[in-house]
C-alpha cells in the first residue's frame, strides 16, 4: 500500500512546470514574443542603416533595435494572464487546491516557474536582438556595441522589464481570475492609463504617470531619458515594487475567497 506524498514548494513547483511547458498557448505566446523582439530589432536595423536628417533621436541610440519591447510586453503580459486564469476557466485550478489545500504555494510556484522561464527568455533575446540589430548596421556605419557606456544596462534591463510586467499581468490574473477581464484590466494598466494621464490630464497628469508600471520601468530599457520620467534604476525600483504590491493583493484575495 502506497502513502501519498507531502505537499511541498518543490513539487507544487516542479507540478506548475509541467504545465506550462505542456500549454501550447503559453508556448505559442513565449514563441511570439521571442520571434518579434529579434524581427524587430532586424527590420529597425534594416531601417535606420543610413544616417539621414529623417530618423529620429531614439533611432540612433543603443536601445533602438530593442523596440520589439513594446510588442513582447504585450505577449508576456498575456502570457502571464493565461498561465494564471487557463485554470480558472477550465476549472482545473478547484483539483490544484484540493491537492494544495494552503493555496500560496501554488501561487508562489506559479511565480517562481513564470519568472525563471520569462527571465531566461527574455534576457537571452534582448542580447540577441540586440547584437543581431548591431551586426547588421555594421556593415553600412559605426554602431554599438556591449561594452559602450550604458548599453549593457539597456539590453539586460529590456529582459528584466519584460519579465516584471509579466509577473503584473500573472498578479492580475489571480486578482480577476477571468481571462478575458485580465487581460483588458493589464493592457488597461499597462497602455491605456500611462497614455492617459501622460498626454491628456496636463501637467500633473504627467506627473503621475511616471510613477505608473510602465512608464517607470520602461526607462530602465531606454537610451534616453524623456522629460517627466524617472531615472533607469529609480524607474525600475518603482515598476519593481508596483509589482509586489500587486503580488501581494493577489495572496490576500486567494487566501480569502473560493475557487
Amino acid at each position: 500500500m502506497s502513502l501519498a506524498q507531502p505537499v511541498t514548494l518543490r513539487r507544487v513547483t516542479a507540478s506548475e512546470w509541467i504545465k506550462f511547458r505542456t500549454l501550447r498557448s503559453t508556448l505559442a505566446v513565449l514563441a511570439a514574443a521571442i520571434i518579434g523582439m529579434l524581427a524587430i530589432a532586424l527590420i529597425v536595423a534594416y531601417n535606420t542603416r543610413h544616417l539621414s536628417s529623417s530618423l529620429q533621436p531614439d533611432d540612433l541610440v543603443p536601445s533602438a533595435t530593442l523596440q520589439g519591447r513594446y510588442l513582447a510586453q504585450l505577449l508576456i503580459g498575456a502570457l502571464g494572464v493565461l498561465f494564471v486564469t487557463g485554470e480558472f476557466s477550465t476549472g482545473m485550478i478547484r483539483s490544484t487546491f484540493a491537492a494544495v489545500p494552503k493555496r500560496l504555494p501554488v501561487l508562489v510556484a506559479k511565480t517562481v516557474v513564470f519568472t525563471a522561464v520569462t527571465a531566461l527568455s527574455m534576457i537571452a533575446i534582448s542580447l540577441v536582438a540586440f547584437l543581431s540589430g548591431q551586426v547588421l548596421i555594421a556593415h553600412y556605419r559605426p554602431g554599438f556595441s556591449l561594452s559602450d557606456p550604458g548599453v549593457l544596462r539597456v539590453v539586460l534591463g529590456t529582459g528584466v522589464y519584460l519579465t516584471l510586467v509579466g509577473l503584473i499581468g500573472g498578479a492580475i490574473g489571480w486578482i480577476v481570475r477571468s481571462t478575458p477581464g485580465s487581460l483588458v484590466a493589464y493592457f488597461g494598466v499597462i497602455l491605456v492609463v500611462p497614455v492617459l494621464f501622460g498626454t491628456v490630464l496636463g501637467t500633473w497628469g504627467k506627473d503621475v504617470a511616471q510613477f505608473l508600471p510602465s512608464t517607470a520601468g520602461a526607462s530602465i530599457a531606454s537610451s534616453i531619458r524623456e522629460p517627466y520620467t524617472l531615472g533607469p534604476w529609480a524607474g525600475l525600483g518603482v515598476l519593481a515594487l508596483w509589482t509586489a504590491g500587486l503580488i501581494w493583493v493577489a495572496a490576500v484575495q486567494l487566501r480569502r475567497r473560493d475557487a
